[in-house]
């Protein structure tokens, strides 16, 4: 088994308040990781860690075999690592087509060359079409980010994360404020990524974290709680006592 992210003793204070303490977790290649908890648990917290969005206050992180604990943002994800936001952020003037094709020339370092219309684009029009046409996007590829609807616009948000080519995909509830009848297209199309991609992902619906997870970690004020499988999770008292309840029997 190939690891492809891990932490070890991984923690963040602010001030007298101990967000995460101690994280240990392994990533393997074509994971699909669910991180699930109470609110205040530090899975947000957790996961700005592992992309450089905070700097803990002890511990390590590691991208396969190198450290990268010091490393900012943008030398993470150059080095495979992205992620997406509990509240999306997008390029809302921009067509979906010009956005994915405005992604692969930042990731390509030619973005600061971007001039409208795409049509001057060739190559990396053909490779954001084929990008948008895997989540299920294609027809919207001429529609301006804005008009959208809320579901289809987290997919956006993933074509984004995905046209930097990340190696890992973190993505913080992205079914967040989409109606269930459209929160399934999204975990759909996540499941479907190629085995290429391993993905962790926070997610408050327990239907779609155990239709979808391979393996689940549960946080706790800041602690690992528990890891294992979904049937596993779904029958340990000590989760059940703090977040499941009796609705997952």
């Amino acid at each position: 088994m190939t690891i492809v992210l891990r932490t070890e003793g991984l923690a963040r204070r602010f001030g007298a308040l101990e967000a995460v303490a101690g994280v240990s977790l392994a990533l393997p290649r074509g994971a699909r990781h669910a991180l699930i908890g109470p609110n205040g648990a530090g899975k947000t917290t957790l996961v700005n860690l592992l992309t450089g969005a905070l700097v803990p206050s002890a511990g390590e992180v590691w991208l396969g075999e190198e450290r990268i604990t010091r490393l900012g943002q943008h030398a993470r994800v150059k080095r495979g690592l992205a992620r997406t936001f509990q509240i999306n952020t997008l390029f809302a003037g921009l067509s979906v087509l010009e956005s994915v094709t405005l992604a692969i020339l930042e990731r390509e370092g030619r973005a600061a060359e971007w001039r409208r219309p795409v049509a001057r684009y060739g190559e990396d029009v053909d490779e954001a079409m084929e990008l948008l046409a895997s989540l299920n996007l294609a027809e919207d590829a001429a529609r301006r980010t804005a008009t959208l609807a809320y579901g289809r616009q987290r997919l956006l948000e993933i074509a984004l994360a995905l046209a930097s080519r990340p190696r890992i995909l973190l993505l913080d509830e992205p079914a967040a404020g989409i109606p269930a009848a459209e929160s399934g297209e999204v975990f759909g199309a996540i499941a479907a990524l190629p085995p290429s991609v391993s993905v962790l992902f926070i997610e408050h619906d327990m239907g779609l974290v155990f239709r979808f997870a391979e393996r689940i970690t549960v946080l706790a004020q800041g602690r690992v709680l528990a890891e294992g499988a979904p049937d596993e999770i779904r029958r340990d008292e000590r989760v059940r006592a703090v977040y499941l309840g009796s609705d997952h029997e």
